[in-house]
């Protein structure tokens, strides 16, 4: 339990604080303006994003990383880059996974990661957040259900930090949305257990589309 509480601490030194995924595009055009918005914008990154993207990787990764399958980890490494349609989202994501691959690596020199990290340095792949996750949360024998749980925690979290922030809500507006999603994360955990790969990189057109359109804001107070 120690272990994925580490893994999936929203304070890890790894720049999570500096990516809004979106966010501050959708505050910037009034599309997110007040506590109702913003709930409705990180329901929907939850259901219609993360589901089968995101977290659908880390179920994944899990999985090569307990039948110690680097060749299908390199492959889930290619499809998460191809359907990582933004460029600050594909960056962000290789940026965060590289981190915490640092984190851990120090006091963690698990075969299979050293291998994955061998592949990166080669240019085989590319170290995504949330290939490193699944991978880490199967090596430190968290269970997949309680890993993916956690993954989409550490997700709202963020999500609700960024909302208090930019739109801005208030502290308690903020713990109210996370305890009222909390139910959805179970559900969203479950049902991701065993994800349909035709399904991979379903995503709400509206979400890609304000992330590459944040490249291009009159100003700007994350990195994505």
């Amino acid at each position: 339990m120690l272990a994925l509480l580490h893994l999936s601490d929203p304070g890890l030194p790894i720049g999570g604080y500096s990516h809004s995924n979106g966010l501050e595009t959708y505050v910037q055009q009034g599309l997110v303006h007040n506590a109702a918005t913003a709930e409705a914008w990180i329901h929907s990154m939850l259901a219609n994003n993360l589901r089968y993207n995101d977290a659908a990787f880390v179920s994944l990764a899990y999985d090569a990383a307990m039948q110690e399958d680097l060749g299908a980890l390199l492959q889930l490494d290619e499809e998460c880059t191809a359907l990582k349609v933004a460029k600050e989202i594909r960056q962000a994501s290789q940026k965060l996974g590289i981190r915490l691959q640092k984190v851990f690596s120090r006091e963690r020199p698990f075969l299979f990661m050293q291998q994955y990290e061998g592949a990166i340095k080669e240019g085989r792949a590319t170290g995504h957040y949330c290939l490193a996750f699944g991978v880490y949360a199967a090596l430190l024998h968290a269970p997949k259900a309680d890993a993916l749980q956690a993954f989409y925690y550490n997700a709202i979290a963020g999500m609700v930090t960024n909302c208090v922030k930019l739109v801005p809500l208030g502290q308690l507006e903020g713990q109210d949305i996370l305890l009222r999603l909390q139910p959805l994360l179970t559900e969203l955990a479950m049902v991701t257990l065993l994800p349909d790969r035709r399904f991979l990189g379903c995503c709400n057109p509206g979400f890609d589309i304000r992330c590459m359109q944040h490249e291009r804001l009159y100003s700007r107070l994350y990195m994505s």
